[in-house]
């Protein structure tokens, strides 16, 4: 089974995934690119790798795990994860951890377009995806949440968090 834990940076996916218990290995692609140089450049305005998509998914092969990455949805998954964020909160938390104001604006802004569950939804379906709301939860609880997932005890629920005053 491959489950694709993904959001906007910022919304805890790293901090989740490293305390979720379970027999599957955690692949954190962001490191993978970085190891094994699967990308074609830095945007440096960005701040960013200009990843090389079609790397990874040879390397992800039949994989199987917990993948852990802004771009996991990207990937064939058996299910999943999107964790969400109030965009205010989100951007607050990038700002704390060192982001710059753009970058951490540009983040605020994809989350409040719901672009990742979007592109989540296009590429697996509404009967695939899962949405946690991590604004207010400790990482244990996402990460028992996570777990659920993985066990299939809980419904999909892509759609259910929205954030319209955030």
């Amino acid at each position: 089974m491959r489950v694709a834990v993904t959001g906007t940076p910022g919304t805890g996916k790293t901090t989740a995934t490293e305390l979720v218990e379970s027999d599957l290995e955690r692949i954190p692609l962001n490191r993978v690119v970085e190891r094994e140089g699967f990308y074609t450049e830095r945007d440096e305005d960005r701040d960013s790798l200009v990843v090389d998509l079609d790397a990874i998914e040879e390397w992800l092969g039949d994989r199987e795990g917990i993948v852990e990455s802004h771009l996991a949805h990207l990937f064939p998954a058996d299910r999943v994860v999107v964790l969400r964020c109030r965009p205010d909160e989100l951007e607050r938390r990038l700002r704390e951890r060192g982001e710059s104001e753009a970058k951490a604006s540009e983040n605020r802004e994809s989350e409040a377009l719901d672009l990742i569950l979007s592109e989540a939804v296009s590429e697996h379906g509404r009967e695939r995806v899962y949405e946690i709301d991590t604004t207010d939860r400790e990482p244990e609880s996402i990460a028992r949440e996570i777990e659920r997932v993985i066990e299939g005890e809980c419904e999909p629920s892509a759609g259910e968090v929205e954030f319209l005053d955030g």
